[in-house]
């Protein structure tokens, strides 16, 4: 064997390692390539919102940056001093739970009493109010607990306090509390007053359900007197109605507050109303609490500083049942505060009114209070509300110019680097962001307190009051958006300014801790200042969490004795931590000022808004903020327990702002634009001046610029709205008038190029500008069409008999071809069928005369007087006696309009003539419509099969199916043209077996009948046609060709051919006429030539002879014409008889 060779690679290179690098790395560069693409994609469609608002429900990654960490209350206040520990650890705690009822009572409690009763399903009468009752009776068993639960809590922050201030010498001494001043603590023990202080107003102002609790009640009293018709145990009922006496004795009394302030506080109200440490406290709160209230009060206050007053108000009253003295001069600086601030909104619509308030709950000090102070408080508050009605554009316009300055600070601020920012980047950045909120509080303020006082007081707000509000709402939700837009880069600096201003904090506390540690007295209260500089200090360092800045507050209350802080110092720290709060809360703190769910009980002046703004048409990006307000009511509704689901109100809500929008707006906008566009097109008529220098132009493509609007879980397009709308419009109206076919063509090529709406083709089958009366209308109405129309029998045209207008209609081939073609050659069947229908209710009259005793012996005697002088009237019908029955027939009586039954039964057979000539025209017409459709086959004797082409090419199978499809269309065309239908022989087919039977022998004396007919006939014709050349062209006609259509059918469905014709009739009117004609000849040889008026007699005479000559002959072609119908093929009962007959003759 050969020995292997071993090939070094590395001295062999050829430039392949160096190429395959290149490939890798030019694949390397297309992936980097596409995958930037798709990721500037995804941030195009991130930045791009469907809707021009910042909907944060529709972000796809939500950023919350509130502080948080998973730590206790006990791990963070952890000190040497246990005494101090304990003691910061119940306050805290206490606090803690505070901030969690109120929150409890916002999410879950107030919103589903303020909503009860909204977007209800039924009315009362059907038990709907004891089923609402129902379905709320486990929340209010709830809320009964919550309020139990809250007044515990307040009752140990009180005894918590009554220990650490106790006077007593007796008490256990736990720390020395001189100078130690739990401010924080007081404001919480107002809190959890303020909960069931509105709980009271907001269940006490709800009138709804009171009184379905007064019907629930009801109903319970009446299952009581039956128990076991309704299932229910007597005991469990009893139970029942206990439980509620007591949900309605400890809730719907509104005493709750009162219950609360006026308790025994678990047997200890009199250890507590002798602490005079405790009650100098709560006064030393209260005065400092008014202060911070009266200094604010001057400015316009936020929401903190309002509920400050409502907290005041409550702490001031439990301070009175407490200790059972009045502070006169804060009770004077408390109703002082009405001056300025007129009420304030606890919630959603309630409002609460501190004078009120006070003189319910301190009846002693209404002798103070005369009358005529409180009348000036209300005047007052009417007053805010005139003042308001004239200053409230101006304050909008402030407020606009302060929100957009503040807006454009912001864009320009953010825009900078954030990893390089400066102390004075920071402070301005903390600045703006607080500023923001600011002015959202004070806009919110503004908006609620106005609004709800109008309604409370039932003032009537102007609509330049009702266009300011929706400036603030629009303007409110504005700086919201600017917060969400800007939410990344605010998380991204939210940790740099907490940071500094736990920094200057610190800064401050460090200072003041090295002033303790270097003064060398040590007592208990050195150290436990020290301590709690010390917990202050180590809560700082870590996130800022609620627990921690509520810890820092309580930690710092316990330092800040014996001048541990400079007033200074104090101040500036306060201000910090105030800071602190906003900013570690800015999300929260947003949300809430920009909370527009209130505007759910207002929204009645949404119609006023909506017109506004289509009557200006400025600003409409203003639209979407609006709806972006009515979407926060979406969350309150959510918890809505009252309907059998939530998502019944907010339907309700739903349909309630559509149909504002739908009516103010989008109506009127879709009418306008079909307005202008039918304008355009009809420019060329006499229309109103349209000179846009003097009537202005109205422009709507602002309107259709908008982007979708967001509401619920849908879009509302206006764009798409106007183009459905012109779409529906432009079909419905070109289906109702075919012949317009070609000016909503126009006005849809408008839209696109005056407005860019991008309507829809309609694709009806292709219409002629003749197309007529429509075949489908002509046959659900044929009872009127025959009774309007006159038929001529050898043009094929139905002319209408009388019209209001200057014209007369008429229907011919082609308008019943061109209809055919609309609706497919199916029609022509039901058509017919319909026409069946129609006769047979027309046979029946006819057979209810021809019964008629004097109409069936008078021709009883004419045929017998006939058969009997056949031979002296050489065979043929007296003329006299046909007149002298036309005449004759008018004794049985005439109508209003002076018509004889024989006018009747004549106008009878023309309807079931004129029925007869639409069969032969829709015949005629499928004819045509199918010789029209099948021109393009060269050859109808030998058609291709494309379906066999097909296979033949190997094409698919869907190619395949088409071709089979066409096939099945020739075929079913050629053979229509090819065949037709005779519709004629049908119709004589269903009736002749009926005429001809044996019951009905009355209707075989019709044939004698025909003269008198045809006398009567022609003399209305000669009516018609003179009254052509009149004036008054009322009743004119030139055709009726009904009549002998007519004629002709009845006598084939009797099989009276032969009879008729035996009687010679139109012989005998000619040897009639032509008699009187040489009569008249006569006469005239005889007149001499001067006698001028006997001459002129004689003209006319003669003149008219020969016009009824003419009508006679014209009926005589007529008729017989229209019996060429009936004659071209026998129909199947006669074909059946000379069967028979045939049969007989051979097997004799």
């Amino acid at each position: 064997m050969l020995a292997g060779v071993e090939w070094d690679y590395n001295r062999l290179e050829d430039g392949t390692h160096k190429i395959a690098g290149e490939i890798q790395l030019r694949t390397y560069g297309q992936f980097l390539e596409e995958y930037g693409a798709q990721l500037k994609g995804i941030e195009e469609a991130l930045e791009d919102s469907v809707c021009d608002s910042w909907d944060v429900s529709l972000n796809p990654i939500s950023l919350q940056f509130v502080p948080y960490e998973r730590t206790t209350l006990l791990q963070l206040i952890d000190t040497d001093n246990k005494v101090l520990n304990k003691i910061l650890v119940v306050f805290a705690t206490l606090c803690a739970e505070v901030r969690y009822l109120q929150s409890e009572a916002k999410d879950k409690y107030y919103d589903i009493i303020l909503f009860y009763g909204e977007g209800g399903e039924g009315n009362l009468q059907d038990g709907a109010a004891q089923l609402l009752v129902s379905r709320m009776l486990p929340h209010l068993q709830e809320l009964s607990c919550f309020v139990k639960r809250c007044e515990q809590v307040a009752v140990q922050i009180v005894e918590q306090l009554a220990a650490l201030y106790s006077s007593s010498k007796d008490a256990p001494h736990i720390i020395n509390a001189t100078g130690i001043h739990f401010q924080d603590v007081f404001e919480h023990l107002g809190d959890i007053l303020v909960i069931l202080l509105t709980l009271d107003e907001v269940l006490g102002n709800h009138s709804t359900l009171h009184d379905h609790w007064i019907i629930y009640k009801r109903t319970l009293k009446s299952v009581h007197h039956d128990p076991s018709k309704f299932g229910v145990e007597l005991e469990k009922l009893k139970n029942f109605e206990n439980l509620l006496s007591k949900l309605e004795n400890h809730l719907l009394t509104g005493k709750i507050f009162q219950k609360m302030v006026e308790q025994s506080f678990g047997g200890t109200k009199g250890f507590i109303s002798k602490n005079i440490s405790l009650a100098e406290e709560f006064n030393l709160y209260l005065r400092n609490a008014i202060t911070v209230l009266e200094m604010k009060a001057v400015d316009l206050p936020d929401s903190e500083h309002l509920m400050l007053w409502v907290k005041l108000s409550a702490l001031y009253v439990l301070n009175f049942n407490l200790f059972g003295t009045v502070d006169r001069k804060l009770f004077k600086q408390l109703w002082d505060l009405n001056k300025r601030i007129p009420a304030v909104t606890l919630v959603g619509n309630i409002l609460w009114f501190p004078e009120q308030f006070l003189l319910t709950h301190l009846t002693h000090m209404a002798k103070l209070i005369d009358k005529k102070t409180q009348q000036i408080v209300q005047t007052r508050r009417q007053a805010y509300l005139q003042q308001k009605a004239q200053s409230l554009p101006k304050e909008v316009r402030t407020f606009c110019l302060q929100a957009c300055l503040w807006m454009v600070q912001m864009e320009t601020t953010l825009k900078r680097d954030s990893t390089v920012l400066k102390l004075e980047d920071l402070n301005q950045r903390c600045d703006l962001f607080l500023q923001g909120v600011q002015y959202a509080c004070e806009i919110s303020h503004l908006l609620k307190t106005v609004t709800n006082l109008h309604v409370t007081l039932a003032k009537p707000m102007t609509k330049t009051s009702v266009l300011a509000l929706c400036k603030l709402v629009e303007l409110l939700k504005g700086i919201q958006h600017m917060y969400l837009h800007h939410n990344m880069t605010i998380a991204k600096s939210i940790n740099h300014v907490v940071q500094h201003l736990a920094f200057q904090a610190l800064s401050i506390i460090v200072s003041a801790k090295k002033g303790v540690v270097q003064d060398k007295r040590y007592s208990e209260k050195h150290l436990d200042i020290l301590s709690s500089l010390v917990l202050a200090e180590k809560v700082l360092y870590g996130p800022g969490t609620k627990e921690r800045r509520l810890i820092a507050c309580l930690a710092l209350s316990t330092a800040n004795q014996m001048r541990t802080f400079r007033d200074d110092e104090w101040a500036i720290l306060v201000a910090l931590l105030h800071k602190l709060d906003m900013m570690c809360d800015i999300q929260e703190k947003v949300a809430s000022a920009c909370d527009c769910s209130f505007f759910y009980w207002h929204r009645v002046i949404l119609p006023t808004y909506f017109a506004n703004l289509y009557e200006s048409k400025v600003d409409l990006h203003r639209l979407a903020y609006m709806f972006c307000a009515l979407r926060d009511c979406i969350l309150a509704m959510e918890r809505t327990k009252h309907n059998s689901s939530p998502q019944v109100l907010k339907d309700s809500f739903d349909r309630e702002i559509c149909g504002y929008l739908s009516e103010q707006v989008l109506q009127p906008l879709c009418h306008d634009i079909e307005t202008n566009l039918r304008l355009h097109v009809h420019s060329h008529l006499q229309l109103d001046d349209r000179n846009p220098f003097r009537v202005g132009v109205m422009d709507f493509t602002p309107f259709l610029r908008l982007k979708p609007l967001r509401f619920f879980n849908r879009y509302i397009d206006i764009r798409g709205f106007v183009e459905h709308y012109l779409d529906q419009t432009f079909y419905n109206l070109t289906t109702v008038a075919l012949h317009d076919w070609k000016t909503y063509g126009e006005m849809r090529n408008l839209a696109q190029h005056n407005f860019g709406l991008a309507t829809v083709e309609d694709h009806l089958p292709s219409q002629t500008l003749e197309q007529g009366l429509d075949v489908l209308e002509i046959m659900r109405n044929i009872h009127i069409f025959v009774s309007k129309y006159l038929y001529n029998l050898n043009n094929q045209i139905f002319v209408e008999q009388s019209s209001n207008n200057k014209h007369l209609n008429t229907i011919n081939i082609r308008h019943i071809a061109n209809s055919i073609r609309t609706h497919g050659t199916g029609i022509m069947n039901t058509t017919v069928n319909f026409t069946y229908q129609f006769l047979r209710k027309k046979f029946f009259i006819f057979s209810q005369f021809m019964y008629d005793e004097h109409i069936k012996s008078r021709l009883i005697k004419d045929i017998r007087y006939f058969r009997e002088n056949k031979t002296q009237l050489e065979q043929k019908y007296s003329y006299e006696r046909a007149d002298k029955f036309n005449k004759g027939i008018r004794k049985l009586g005439v109508t209003a309009d002076g018509l004889s039954y024989l006018d009747q039964f004549r106008m009878l057979i023309s309807h079931i003539g004129n029925a007869m000539g639409y069969v032969r025209m829709i015949r005629s017409g499928g004819l045509h419509c199918c010789s029209n459709a099948i021109c393009f086959v060269p050859d109808l004797e030998d058609i291709v099969s494309f379906e066999d082409l097909c296979k033949e090419a190997d094409l698919s199978n869907q190619c395949r199916s088409a071709a089979h499809r066409l096939d099945q269309v020739i075929g079913n065309l050629v053979r229509n043209f090819a065949e037709g239908t005779e519709y004629f022989k049908l119709l004589v087919d269903v009736f002749a077996p009926v005429f001809r039977d044996p019951k009905n022998m009355h209707l075989r004396n019709f044939h004698i009948i025909v003269p008198p007919l045809a006398i009567n006939f022609v003399e209305h014709s000669i009516t018609c046609k003179e009254k052509m050349s009149k004036k008054n062209k009322v009743g004119a006609a030139f055709t009726d060709d009904g009549f002998a259509m007519g004629i002709a059918y009845i006598l084939k469905l009797l099989d009276q051919y032969e009879e008729f014709d035996s009687l010679h009739w139109f012989q005998s009117v000619r040897d009639k006429y032509n008699k009187d004609k040489a009569s008249l000849g006569k006469h005239g040889s005889v007149v001499s030539k001067e006698d001028e008026k006997l001459q002129q007699t004689m003209t006319l005479t003669a003149r008219r002879l020969d016009m009824y000559q003419h009508e006679f002959d014209l009926l005589y072609y007529s008729l017989s014409s229209a019996r060429i119908f009936f004659q071209k093929e026998n129909s199947t009962l006669e074909e059946e008889n000379m069967k028979t007959e045939a049969t007989s003759a051979n097997s004799f």
